[in-house]
């Protein structure tokens, strides 16, 4: 059975290692922990304002992340959303779970967008997030606020109800 649980140190290393690997095995990316300062962070980084950070559980094992960022303005970046290959789609849905607790705890907090950056390797999240409802935007168009990864090439807006 999938949980979703507000992040905690405990998750600290799973979080890192999982990441890492999607990153750099499925993905070819050279990138390290220490270039993901927000990482060793993540209760000032995330943690704070009206932003969180989440962790789906399999039986007690770290097996996604998502993050929302407050940027201000009511805005959030969604940051972090990984989900181990072993565990995506439809038949376990966590992505969907991930997202859904994110969307959920935006309207709480009164935001009124959420806002990504991802890479053009990431056609499968591309899809994912397309399918629930963010619309692909202009880099120009995006707020002074939103913090852009080097990666990011692609760039999408959630507005929320």
């Amino acid at each position: 059975m999938t949980e979703i649980k507000i992040y905690s140190d405990i998750y600290k290393h799973e979080i890192g290692a999982l990441i890492l690997d999607i990153q750099r095995t499925e993905f070819g990316a050279p990138i390290t922990l220490e270039e993901q300062p927000d990482l060793s962070d993540v209760n000032n980084f995330y943690q704070t304002k009206n932003g969180n950070f989440w962790v789906a559980l399999v039986d007690n094992a770290v097996v996604g992340t998502i993050a929302l960022l407050d940027i201000g303005n009511r805005q959030g970046a969604l940051r972090k959303m990984f989900v181990h290959k072993a565990y995506r789609g439809r038949s376990f849905g966590i992505g969907q779970k991930l997202l859904g607790n994110l969307f959920e705890w935006a309207v709480q907090k009164n935001f009124r967008e959420i806002l990504l950056g991802t890479t053009e390797k990431f056609i499968a999240a591309q899809r994912f997030y397309e399918k629930n409802g963010f619309v692909e935007i202009e880099k120009e168009t995006l707020p002074t606020n939103f913090p852009i990864m080097r990666v990011d090439v692609k760039f999408y807006k959630y507005t929320l109800a």
